[in-house]
């Protein structure tokens, strides 16, 4: 049975108003409920525009029915229209039927509520019929929130009642949300590609400072000509990479198996050379960086074809990008330097040079 609305009595309400100002709301199960046409008005239009429809098309009665849903989910969808709120455990019981009612009769202020609460409550048996009705109800937010759960958890989703109804009634909806799941996958690969990547343009920004500050300055073991060598032969710690670039720079010093092309470091160390010939911004005397001034004389002319020049110049682009974002972390990497310092221990470990020559076999060429 249906319980009491907490709308007004059937004979006379507080101020005395006769049943001739009321309506009477029909619920599937017979109840008529009488409410005032006035606030029924005044919380949704749709209804307004029923109760405002011409007499003859109207029962002499004055009855709007409201059917479909149970009685007791009306009596708490016309409480909320008088009180504006609805109990929990109201919103618990009847979520699904109010978030339709509110949809119907254009309630926003319910139908948001609904939608928060059913989010909240989206289990794993309950999210294909949760994920239907927010398709029929226009509710994107508690859309989105149910496809997310599907596609997390598709293999237990797969085995309830739900889904198998699904299947077997609605195969366009079932194809729907398989789409939404691949372009998901899809989403989730392209973005780790880009974080990849994006850690790729970093580390080669961060060995190009690294290359002009071993060129420039010097370091532990290489270092211009005309700078004496540092007598402190602990691990520098500016960069993670100088270390490894110093013993490629070395390599590629004394190393014969370069004359013919067939020295894999080699080349690699060549690319870094020509990387930062692309980015160099110091006039041919200015720059100590080994090569500089062959490679911007060349000025990409040994590319074999257009489609290398035009992967090498996106690749210098991006590193160029990631430069210019690094400048904005310095003060960060300044701070981090001052803890190193305080910190020898910290400072002398070496295991950053363990990947000294990670980011060399990254570089794209």
């Amino acid at each position: 049975m249906c319980r009491r609305p907490a709308s007004p009595s059937d004979s006379v309400n507080a101020s005395g108003d006769s049943t001739d100002t009321y309506i009477q709301i029909v619920t599937s199960g017979g109840r008529r409920i009488p409410v005032h046409p006035n606030i029924l008005a005044s919380a949704s239009t749709v209804l307004e525009s029923i109760i405002d429809r011409p007499r003859k098309h109207r029962s002499s009665e004055k009855t709007l029915p409201i059917v479909g849903v149970p009685c007791d989910a009306v009596v708490a969808f016309v409480g909320f229209l008088y009180s504006g709120r609805c109990s929990n455990e109201d919103m618990e019981k009847y979520g699904i039927h109010l978030l339709a009612l509110s949809h119907v009769y254009l309630v926003p202020k319910l139908k948001s509520q609904c939608t928060k609460e059913l989010i909240q409550r989206l289990t794993i048996e309950n999210v294909v019929d949760v994920l239907q009705l927010a398709r029929l109800c226009d509710a994107p937010d508690l859309y989105l929130k149910c496809m997310k759960l599907v596609s997390n958890k598709f293999k237990a989703v797969e085995e309830t009642e739900g889904w198998k109804f699904l299947q077997n009634h609605d195969p366009f909806f079932e194809l729907e949300i398989l789409q939404f799941m691949d372009e998901t996958e899809s989403r989730r690969k392209r973005s780790r590609r880009h974080r990849r990547e994006q850690s790729l343009y970093f580390e080669l920004s961060e060995a190009m400072d690294c290359l002009e500050h071993i060129c420039t300055e010097g370091c532990i073991s290489v270092g211009p000509h005309d700078v004496v060598p540092r007598k402190n032969k602990a691990p520098c710690n500016k960069f993670s990479t100088c270390q490894g670039l110093q013993l490629s720079i070395q390599h590629s010093a004394n190393c014969k198996k370069r004359v013919n092309g067939g020295c894999v470091r080699c080349k690699r160390m060549w690319q870094l050379f020509k990387l930062h010939a692309s980015i160099c911004q110091l006039p041919d005397s200015a720059c100590k960086v080994p090569l500089c001034r062959r490679f911007k004389m060349r000025d990409g002319k040994e590319m074999k074809n257009k489609k290398e020049e035009e992967r090498w110049e996106l690749l210098v682009k991006k590193v160029v990008v990631a430069r210019a974002t690094s400048s904005l972390l310095l003060p960060k990497r300044k701070r981090m330097e001052e803890d190193a310092e305080q910190d020898p221990i910290a400072a002398a470990c070496g295991e950053a040079n363990d990947n000294h020559n990670h980011v060399i076999r990254r570089l794209v060429c």
